[in-house]
């Protein structure tokens, strides 16, 4: 079966509306108070990658959910007047996550250029995935 728009197309016309951070804009945000990275990626992907230092996991599965403040699963995090910088692990899921969390009206949301890879290629802080003590 042929799909009448697939996730190349979807990931292209999401990045024709959205914010999109060169990984080197992305870097130079690490530690500003007014900024929270999410992390999008699977809790498989962290343990075995590491992740930007600081930012805070939301499942791509779960994101809407915890983003709207009238869903029994919405995060505090997601209410707060920051700037939240996206990023998975090559910058599909993140840019789709982007397109809707701006859809769903979240001021100010991007992703990073090239996700989580390109972080790492350009030298970008990792740090291990906390525990959940």
């Amino acid at each position: 079966m042929a799909l009448k728009y697939g996730v190349k197309q979807l990931v292209a016309a999401a990045n024709a509306r959205i914010t999109t951070l060169p990984v080197e804009d992305a870097k130079a945000l690490l530690g500003d108070p007014g900024v929270v990275f999410v992390d999008l990626r699977d809790v498989r992907e962290l343990e075995r990658e590491g992740m930007v230092p600081g930012a805070f996991h939301a499942p791509r599965g779960m994101l809407e959910f915890w983003v709207d403040p009238d869903s029994p699963y919405f995060k505090p995090v997601f209410g707060e007047q920051r700037r939240f910088v996206l990023y998975c692990q090559s910058g599909w899921r993140s840019a789709l996550a982007t397109a809707t969390l701006q859809d769903m009206g979240l001021p100010d949301v991007a992703h990073v250029a090239g996700g989580f890879h390109a972080w790492k290629d350009a030298g970008g802080e990792v740090a291990p995935r906390p525990s959940r003590d």
